[in-house]
């Protein structure tokens, strides 16, 4: 099992003066913001229903808050940038005001919303499209010096699906982080987590072989994310449904922690937390 230091793994990050400690694992809880995200059971619609599922999530041992308004779902509708806007930022006023020690993540692939959510009060941004859907997202994480999770995929919500091709998935995706943290190291942004992106133009057998090889990503030197909760690579291969798709998280996510992994995004808070708990344990890190 890799341990943190073999690669020299950076273990910290700063968020606005928020420093994190990667050395044990953490739990991102996921806020959707929209009416038409994937799992019902994470649609919000206001903003007294997000601060209520944030608190829980808080409760339940939650570091991150991962805030989106703009569905990624497969062929979701686009949206316009006001309209993400006025979805996001209330309950990033919101949430921030009610729960200081929250550290929110903003999981938008604009650079305008993003930095307004920043100013918001979130600490975090969490781009799916690695900066491939707005050529102002790098610039705009610089000027913020805020960590910036690097996601993979290729195209839009739109079309991701008819994209999910690849003659090997794992070196496509490791070449692209590399190509990808070179540009922004170059613009000085030191605090980058690296997702791989599963299901956002991959099929459920490209996820596995992604998260059979998940620990070779650590010889990038940067924390690990992993969003796999309630996705069709659980679903669709146990013939059943995302409401059904719990306890395949949480075995996909002990998995992503024994191979490395930093940070498990979920809808799911206190199962992911005590899956960390156990890992923890087991690796006399509890």
């Amino acid at each position: 099992m890799a341990k943190d230091t073999f690669f020299h793994k950076k273990i910290t990050l700063n968020a606005k003066g928020k420093l994190i400690d990667l050395s044990t694992p953490k739990v991102m809880g996921i806020i959707n913001l929209t009416p038409d995200s994937f799992f019902e059971g994470s649609r919000n619609q206001s903003v007294d229903d997000a601060l209520q599922q944030a608190e829980k999530m808080m409760n339940g041992g939650a570091t991150f808050l991962d805030l989106g308004a703009y569905s990624s779902r497969p062929d979701a509708d686009d949206i316009s940038v006001q309209e993400e806007l006025d979805r996001l930022l209330p309950a990033v006023e919101v949430i921030a005001g009610n729960l200081p020690t929250a550290v929110l993540s903003i999981d938008s692939f604009r650079a305008k919303v993003a930095e307004a959510a920043i100013n918001a009060g979130a600490h975090i941004i969490n781009d799916i499209s690695g900066g491939q859907l707005d050529d102002e997202m790098f610039a705009t994480v610089a000027k913020l010096k805020v960590p910036y999770i690097l996601m993979h995929m290729k195209g839009n919500p739109k079309t991701m699906v008819q994209l999910a091709e690849y003659e090997d998935v794992f070196n496509e995706v490791f070449d692209y982080f590399n190509t990808r943290i070179h540009k922004l190291r170059q613009l000085g942004v030191n605090d980058v987590i690296i997702d791989p992106g599963f299901g956002f133009a991959k099929k459920p057998e490209h996820g596995y072989a992604l998260l059979s090889r998940l620990a070779e990503f650590q010889q990038l030197g940067l924390p690990l994310l992993a969003g796999v909760s309630r996705k069709k690579m659980i679903y669709g291969t146990l013939g059943i449904t995302a409401d059904e798709a719990l306890n395949g998280t949480t075995v996909l996510n002990t998995i992503a922690l024994t191979k490395g992994a930093s940070i498990v995004r979920v809808h799911d808070v206190k199962e992911a937390v005590q899956a960390v708990e156990l890992f923890s344990m087991m690796n006399n890190k509890g």
